[in-house]
């Protein structure tokens, strides 16, 4: 067997349920179709129903005994968020997998319907919330959180007294606080699990460079015509993308507070493997402040006793 990881590695899945955020397309998309073709029930959750459904379809298409279900969830909305979270509460009893894809990229400024600027206010706190409304639920057999975060970790810092960008704005510096963010989530996650003896894992991937539609979807034109020309010429696909993500969720052995990421050049680009933070990444305490922000941005609280066994 070669010793690049590849899909056809996913163990069996079936039986396990696991729920995507992100799924109409890109990452979510491969991440939520390989699952299905591994055999768990993948709920899709999608900003955008009608995306949605056409991804439902493009996915039954080519696996039709796909066990998919299509939720609405806009992580730039905190009563979405508590929606979404109470009818999949309603709906199952417990949850495996929990795949925190979703974002957006270098959007110009803006700000959630809760008044949060855009980026850090869906990349992180959206995942945020939604993490802590589902933690209790997580059970079954070697249950994990995987956390998108991105190689744009490495430029972002947490700037407490500049959170929304008020009083400075780049969104590409916003972007890579969110990714930071994400990074930092994850681990501390681990952490906390670990130190409350709970099953659940939590992990962290990034895709490297991978050509998605996000690169065109936040950013303004010229950096999106940019992205477009680099996309061309050294982007790997989706599916080389969405190999860290699914790696980290189902590879047997993986250790919680792992971050997996491409084997190539600069993690640009190849097969996955664990790659380390960044020494802002590993900083417990910025990480444990974020945490007690993130409560009270959010007023999620963590019951992580509660985890089901």
């Amino acid at each position: 067997m070669s010793s690049k990881w590849t899909v056809d590695r996913i163990p069996p899945q079936d039986g396990r349920l696991a729920v995507v955020t992100g799924a109409n397309s890109g990452l979510g998309l491969v991440t939520s179709r390989e699952l299905a073709r591994a055999g768990a029930r993948v709920v899709m959750a999608c900003r955008n129903v009608d995306k949605g459904q056409s991804a439902v379809a493009a996915i039954t298409t080519e696996l039709p005994a796909a066990q998919l279900e299509l939720e609405e969830l806009d992580l730039a909305s905190l009563d979405s968020v508590r929606s979404f979270a109470a009818r999949l509460l309603e709906a199952h009893d417990t949850l495996d997998l929990l795949i925190n894809n979703a974002g957006v990229m270098a959007t110009p400024r803006r700000q959630t319907s809760d008044g949060f600027e855009l980026q850090f206010g869906t990349n992180h706190l959206g995942h945020f919330a939604l993490t802590g409304l589902l933690i209790g639920a997580m059970g079954g057999q070697d249950p994990r959180v995987v956390t998108l975060s991105s190689g744009a970790h490495r430029i972002g810092r947490i700037a407490f007294d500049n959170l929304g960008g008020e009083e400075r704005y780049f969104r590409w510096r916003a972007y890579g606080q969110s990714k930071l963010a994400n990074l930092l989530f994850a681990l501390e996650l681990d952490r906390r699990l670990r130190a409350a003896g709970s099953p659940v894992k939590s992990l962290a991937a990034h895709p490297g460079y991978a050509n998605t539609n996000l690169q065109q979807a936040g950013p303004p034109a010229l950096d999106g015509a940019i992205m477009r020309l680099t996309d061309r010429l050294l982007a790997q696909s989706e599916e080389m993308g969405a190999l860290p993500t699914l790696w980290a969720a189902t590879e047997p052995g993986v250790e919680g507070g792992t971050f997996a990421g491409p084997d190539g050049l600069a993690e640009q680009r190849g097969y996955p493997h664990r790659v380390t933070p960044n020494r802002a990444a590993r900083d417990e305490e910025v990480a444990s402040r974020l945490w007690d922000v993130s409560e009270e941005m959010t007023g999620v609280r963590y019951e992580l006793a509660g985890a089901v066994a």
